[in-house]
């Protein structure tokens, strides 16, 4: 059995929350006026999602990324990842992350046997990092940036959320970035979640950002997609030790090719990001169910999965809010 849905998309990557609780607060994520942490109990324990992702090994996944919430701030999270990355039949693990406790946990990350990592990163500038995150933090951040590069984790991807009168006037420094440190920028499209006027007001084209870069380094050179890659569009500048990629969430949707499930902390099983539709994956769990049951759990949720992002047209495309599904 393998996990292909009726447009016959195969499903080879589950990205897992394990926590709804971060350090920061950005504007993109944490987007109703109250945000109800969950209680401990309503988690998934370590047992249980590793029990989860098993069940979709058997089933052909072969790529996990672990997100939240900040992952990093979760008890004994550094076991956790060690338990995964030593899963037969994974071929690439990395996790997500706001970078706060980078410096401090590079040789954890090391000894883990973890190579990818994803930094959120929407600005070069401390004071536009306040605004963004709600905390004074940036440096702690690039610090923790530059000790997990010098200590040979890579690639480093870095995040941008590309936001229209907060961070445009940046897209050049962070190409130029790509000149001097191996980093992979991302720049991301902002989506519909959570309950927002910020899509609405600050939405800005990936097209926009490529032809203002181009304006200024010349024509980017386009980059071969390899098998693990995710959706982005690679280029890099002609003289640069990194890369740039484009995530086309909205204006070039691929949903045509997305191989993704998401499961959340709460143990839900979501098909598609943009969509509320899930499956509860946790009850059934603590109700005993076998191995067999949560993998026909996976393939009902495969079955959820729609051709494309529906309702766009709307301000909130998914109501749930992103730290709640898992960044």
């Amino acid at each position: 059995m393998r996990l292909i849905d009726r447009w016959h998309r195969q499903l080879n990557y589950l990205r897992v929350s394990i926590t709804d609780r971060c350090n920061l607060r950005c504007i993109y994520c944490q987007t109703g006026p109250v945000f109800h942490k969950q209680n401990h109990d309503d988690i998934l324990r370590y047992e249980e999602i590793l029990r989860i992702i098993t069940a979709g090994i058997a089933l052909g996944i072969t790529k996990v990324r672990i997100t939240g919430g900040e992952p990093l701030i979760r008890r004994n999270v550094f076991s956790f990842l060690k338990d995964v990355s030593h899963l037969p039949g994974l071929e690439d693990v990395s996790f997500t992350t706001n970078g706060l406790l980078l410096e401090r946990h590079v040789q954890d990350i090391v000894a883990a046997k973890i190579q990818r990592i994803n930094v959120s990163l929407d600005t070069l500038k401390a004071d536009k990092f306040i605004a963004i995150s709600g905390a004074d933090r940036w440096q702690q951040v690039w610090n923790g940036l530059i000790a997990a590069h010098t200590a040979g984790i890579f690639p480093i991807k870095l995040n941008v959320v590309a936001m229209k009168g907060l961070n445009d006037d940046e897209w050049l420094a962070f190409a130029d970035l790509t000149r001097h440190y191996p980093f992979w920028v991302r720049f991301i499209e902002l989506m519909p979640v959570g309950h927002s006027d910020l899509y609405a007001q600050r939405w800005v084209s990936s097209d926009t950002i490529k032809k203002t870069i181009e304006s200024k380094f010349g024509k980017l050179i386009p980059l071969e997609k390899h098998v693990h890659d995710g959706p982005a569009e690679r280029f890099k500048l002609n003289d640069s030790k990194g890369e740039i990629g484009f995530i086309h969430a909205i204006s070039h949707h691929f949903c045509q090719t997305c191989n993704r499930l998401r499961l959340t902390a709460n143990g839900c099983l979501r098909a598609c990001l943009l969509s509320d539709q899930q499956i509860d994956l946790k009850t059934l769990i603590r109700q005993g169910c076998s191995d067999k049951d949560i993998q026909q759990q996976l393939i009902a949720a495969v079955s959820l999965k729609p051709i494309s992002h529906q309702n766009l047209d709307s301000p909130i495309a998914c109501s749930e809010q992103m730290v709640r599904i898992g960044g």
